[in-house]
Parts: C-alpha cells; sequence; structure tokens
C-alpha cells in the first residue's frame, strides 16, 4: 500500500508578522508549489533523504553556497519530529497507534527553499497528514495546525501559528490569535474567506535571498517580551489593517486592500531590520504602480497588481532577479 500526502506553499497577504504576538492576519494558499510525502509499507520503519540531506555536491565551493543560503538544515528531522509529535499526540487522545507498524517515509518539494512562502511546515503538515492516512486517525484543521507548530517548537524553532492555520485550512483565512482564546485552547479564531472576486494577487520571490525564518524575529521577541511600547503599538496596528482588509475582500475594494498591504510593510519597517535585497524588492513592485510587503520572514513578496501592469512588473522583477507568479488559491 502507498498513499501521499501534500502541502501547499502560503503567503501571508496582511498582520504578519503578529501572528507570534497574538494579533490578526490574513493569508493565502499558493497551489503553484507542493511539499509531497510518501508513505510505503515496508518490512521496516524507515526515513528516506534527499539528496540535500545526504550532502552530495559537485564541490567544496558548492557546498558551501548551499550552506550560505540554507544553514545546516534539512528535511530529515522536521519528518523525524513529526512522527513523533503524531504518535505523543494519539496516546494523549486515547487513541494510541500500534507501535509495530513499519512503512518508509519520503518527501519531495518544489516550494523554494528559506524565502518566506513556509516550505517547512509544508512538509510538516504533509507528513502529518501522510500519517492521519496510514493510521486512519482524524485531525481538525484547527487541532492539526497547532500539533504542527509543536513538531516545529520541539525542534527549536521559533514560529506563529499562521502558517501552520491556513496550510491545514488552505484557501484564505482570517487569524485572529486573541491571547485569552490562544492560551485557554491552544489556537485562535479562524475564518475562512472566499472573496468573489478574486483579488489580482501576485507573488514574487528571490531565491538566493534565503535565511532561516526564525532569524528575524529574535530581536522582536525580545522586545516583546519586554513590553517595549513600540512593538504593541505596531501589533495593535496590524491587527487593525487586517480588520480593514477582510472588510475589503467582502466588499472587492482592491483600492484599500492595496493602501493596507503597504501600510502593512510600513510597521513592519519601524520594528524589524529589513536587508537591502529584501527592500528592493517591495520598492520595485511599487515603481510600476503595485502594492507590496513581505509574504512571510523574507526574500518573497505580494501585493496587488491587475493586467495592465503585469507585464510591466514581470520585467521590473526578472531585472533584479526575482521569479514572479500568480498564485492559484482555490482548486
Amino acid at each position: 500500500m502507498t498513499m501521499q500526502a501534500h502541502a501547499f506553499a502560503r503567503a501571508g497577504l496582511v498582520g504578519n508578522p503578529s501572528d507570534g504576538y497574538f494579533g490578526k492576519t490574513i493569508s493565502f494558499i499558493i497551489r503553484n508549489f507542493r511539499a509531497t510525502v510518501t508513505l510505503e509499507e515496508s518490512d521496516h520503519f524507515e526515513i528516506v533523504p534527499t539528496l540535500s540531506d545526504l550532502c552530495v555536491h559537485d564541490d567544496v565551493a558548492s557546498f558551501l553556497r548551499d550552506q550560505k543560503l540554507f544553514g545546516y538544515h534539512g528535511g530529515l528531522r522536521l519528518l523525524k519530529a513529526s512522527v513523533k509529535k503524531f504518535v505523543e499526540c494519539c496516546e494523549q487522545n486515547q487513541k494510541p497507534i500500534d507501535s509495530t507498524a513499519k512503512f518508509k517515509l519520503s518527501y519531495t518539494s518544489d516550494i523554494p527553499r528559506l524565502v518566506g512562502l513556509s516550505g517547512s511546515s509544508a512538509l510538516v503538515i504533509a507528513t502529518l497528514r501522510a500519517l492521519m492516512q496510514f493510521f486512519n486517525v482524524s485531525i481538525s484543521p484547527v487541532k492539526l495546525a497547532t500539533l504542527a507548530l509543536d513538531v516545529e517548537s520541539d525542534l527549536g524553532i521559533t514560529a506563529g501559528l499562521q502558517d501552520r492555520v491556513i496550510q491545514s485550512y488552505e484557501g484564505i483565512v482570517y487569524m485572529d490569535f486573541d491571547r485569552q482564546h490562544v492560551e485557554q485552547f491552544g489556537y485562535g479564531k479562524y475564518e475562512p474567506i472566499h472573496p468573489s472576486p478574486m483579488p489580482p494577487l501576485y507573488v514574487a520571490f528571490d531565491a538566493d535571498r534565503a535565511e532561516i525564518s526564525d532569524v528575524p524575529h529574535r530581536n522582536l521577541r525580545q522586545l516583546w517580551m519586554q513590553n517595549d511600547p513600540t512593538v504593541l503599538d505596531a501589533i495593535n496596528q496590524l491587527a487593525s489593517i487586517t480588520d480593514r482588509v477582510k472588510i475589503a475582500l467582502d466588499r472587492s475594494d482592491w483600492i484599500e486592500l492595496g493602501k493596507c498591504i503597504d501600510e502593512n510593510y510600513g510597521v513592519r519597517q519601524r520594528i524589524m531590520n529589513i536587508a537591502p535585497e529584501n527592500h528592493r524588492m517591495v520598492t520595485t513592485a511599487r515603481s510600476v504602480g503595485c502594492s507590496a510587503h513581505f509574504s512571510g520572514s523574507g526574500g518573497a513578496i505580494c501585493g496587488l497588481c491587475d493586467e495592465s501592469h503585469w507585464n510591466e512588473l514581470k520585467r521590473a522583477m526578472t531585472t533584479i532577479g526575482c521569479t514572479l507568479i500568480r498564485p492559484t488559491v482555490f482548486e
């Protein structure tokens, strides 16, 4: 018996990076890229490494370039932690699985690595979905997102719920991480959104801007824990922007939506250090009349671009080494 499970890339439309600080966000899925986990019955338990896990390169220079871009982290640790936390979750919920089960896990992913499109959490979600199929265990999207966060927390990865929520629910989701609700239940208040028509979204990324996703958040978290007034005010502003965007999506008000996207980036600039190369992506998109801000931690941006500006935006982004796509959000 062989089964496969998938999880897609994602982009934070507005509100990020407030999801880790009891804020509000809206995110959308990007079906153009996916992580796939294959589970096959076997005569033993095995997690199959990919070439990147094996550290196979043409030469030392190639290895050093890879290490500079992607650090020392591969996918194996994510699959290992996913299996561990899945088993623990089943035991804690009085649904223990057969510990003598034998199977082989392998994975592939075409999600651009470490550019803020959530490739790591997609791999975790896909693994958990494969395990759910194999063991015939049902986990709701709200609890799946929390379990996925537990997997990465177990590895010492600093992260919020946003990525795991949108990859569990898919589509477009409004998320309110109300502190009292999160501390009481372990998850926020989530509301899927189905705008009609769809806004003219775009996503652009620079694969050479790879960075471990929790790095930009470390200083921010320290300031937040110290009740820094600038950071606390920024989180409140991001929540307000997110609520405005929810209304704009309902009303198909793309002018207001674009303004909010740009404002989100302005708030981010006040509380986080932004690398010049990342800032250039935003200013380049804005130079041709498109709204823009980061889809995640850096290396990718998202915003609005109508058809009349598409070719101009594509030329501008290509000039600075970026790939531009029109994201597929719904099936």
